[in-house]
């Protein structure tokens, strides 16, 4: 069944946000390593937990946007549309990981969608 497996908050100042994030949970946050405004949250360390991000706002609708492992994101993509939803944006290779698509729901809330890479 799929899974919530990783989230983004999406804000005005990603570096801010990230600080606030970091002392109010205790969460570990580390700047990406292109030097992009992009904060990788890592709160699953210690206790299970999915990570996340803390990234720059896209528009001013989504404050959060939940990751969904799916076993086949064209699939998954195709039933989106079907079920009255929306694909957003074009396929995101992300190497050595896999891929993401960020798709609205009919309601106009975004969400991705993720399939891994496999070793096959």
């Amino acid at each position: 069944m799929p899974n919530v497996i990783y989230f983004e908050i999406a804000a005005d100042n990603p570096e801010e946000a990230a600080a606030f994030y970091s002392r109010v949970f205790n969460w570990k946050i580390e700047r990406a390593e292109d030097g992009s405004d992009y904060w990788y949250i890592l709160c699953g360390e210690d206790d299970p937990g999915i990570e996340g991000a803390v990234g720059a706002r896209q528009d001013e609708w989504n404050a959060t946007t939940n990751t969904i492992e799916v076993e086949s994101i064209n699939d998954c993509a195709k039933r989106v549309a079907e079920a009255g939803g929306r694909v957003l944006a074009p396929i995101i290779s992300i190497p050595g990981v896999g891929d993401v698509q960020y798709c609205y729901d009919p309601e106009g809330n975004a969400f991705a969608i993720m399939e891994y890479y496999t070793d096959e």
